[in-house]
């Protein structure tokens, strides 16, 4: 697969070397500027508020699922996006802060008693609290300082918590529609195969296995 897709991949892998770091972390912040302006001028209805916080969290779990993507499309596909990994981190984690923030803020206006309420009782709030709980520890060791304080077996083995971070964003966009729809699900199974792609054989190491 690799070999046969190099005419294609090649040229962008040697573009992607060139793009830099910081202009990635601009560009994956533009949504957030972007929604606050479409919900200041009318662009999400008379009551932007929900809409503005579901906007916002749906933009992080696809942040997440693009840093999902990262390692298979570089094992099957050759793309070499890697450079890029912790940008897409650190600004899923920075979208879901501001999702967060929009409902503490704007939503419930501050209201802590109630809020605590709710994260208790209702689920779909346990389960993206707890999302965005575990992504902390990876934001703030997404950091080559961290990495070697750590050392690179720990740091990696930490990071792998981005999976059950992924189900759990899935999962918790499924349960805000209160509804069941196509949408939701359809990113939960792309997650859960993406995880699964992780775990499976490289097509040069399956070639190599039927050589030998």
């Amino acid at each position: 697969m690799v070999a046969t897709l190099a005419p294609v991949i090649d040229p962008i892998n040697r573009f992607v070397r060139k793009v830099p770091t910081w202009l990635v972390y601009i560009m994956l912040f533009l949504p957030v500027p972007y929604l606050f302006y479409r919900a200041a001028t009318g662009g999400l209805g008379v009551e932007p508020i929900n809409p503005l916080e579901r906007e916002m969290g749906l933009v992080a779990l696809q942040l997440i699922i693009l840093g999902l993507l990262i390692t298979p499309a570089r094992k099957y596909l050759g793309l070499n996006l890697l450079k890029f990994r912790r940008a897409v981190g650190v600004m899923a984690f920075v979208l879901v802060a501001v999702h967060l923030g929009i409902w503490v803020v704007l939503d419930m206006s501050l209201r802590w008693e109630q809020m605590w309420s709710d994260i208790w009782k209702r689920p779909y709030i346990t389960i993206g609290m707890a999302a965005f709980l575990a992504m902390i520890p990876l934001a703030v060791t997404s950091n080559n300082l961290s990495l070697r304080k750590m050392g690179a077996g720990a740091w990696r083995k930490m990071h792998k918590l981005v999976y059950p971070i992924a189900v759990l964003g899935a999962v918790h966009f499924i349960m805000v529609q209160k509804v069941w729809e196509v949408a939701p699900l359809v990113y939960l199974i792309v997650i859960l195969l993406l995880i699964g792609l992780r775990y499976l054989p490289s097509a040069k190491t399956v070639r190599a296995l039927f050589i030998s």
